[in-house]
């Protein structure tokens, strides 16, 4: 039988050293991905919610709706994201492409956008799109290594 009695203060006799030292090697290189897709999170909330902070819901409705359901998407997919950060390569993709969507919004989705409703959609997408390429070079990074 193996000695399973633990010993105050010392781990290194532990029958799962190892393995807990890689899981915890493994935590700490996605740290910095979770706080990048966290920001993705806080990014669609404010997708979500900008028509009524800039007040372009009344005037653009369709612009408003498609806000706010970029931005309940963005923030699931964040939140998704930050849960498994190690499988979140493609998803990041997915965020990438509602970031373009964002910045071309106002455009497609409207007639005649005022200058609040352009800065805001644009400066969100640019944001979510740079969230997400650094995002994903955070994973291909840590791949690599």
């Amino acid at each position: 039988m193996s000695d399973v009695s633990h010993r105050r203060g010392d781990i290194a006799g532990h029958p799962d050293a190892t393995e807990m030292r890689e899981r915890y090697a493994r935590v700490l290189q996605t740290r910095g991905v979770t706080a990048v897709e966290e920001l993705v999170i806080l990014a669609g909330v404010y997708a979500a919610i900008s028509p009524w902070v800039v007040h372009f819901s009344a005037a653009m409705p369709t612009l408003a709706i498609t806000n706010l359901v970029v931005g309940i998407a963005l923030a699931v997919l964040g939140l998704c994201m930050s849960m498994a950060p190690e499988r979140s390569q493609d998803l990041n993709f997915v965020v990438l492409l509602l970031g373009a969507w964002l910045i071309v919004a106002p455009w497609v989705a409207a007639r005649n956008p005022d200058t609040g409703t352009i800065l805001s959609n644009v400066i969100t997408g640019a944001c979510v799109c740079l969230f997400s390429l650094t995002a994903g070079g955070l994973i291909m990074s840590k791949r690599r290594t």
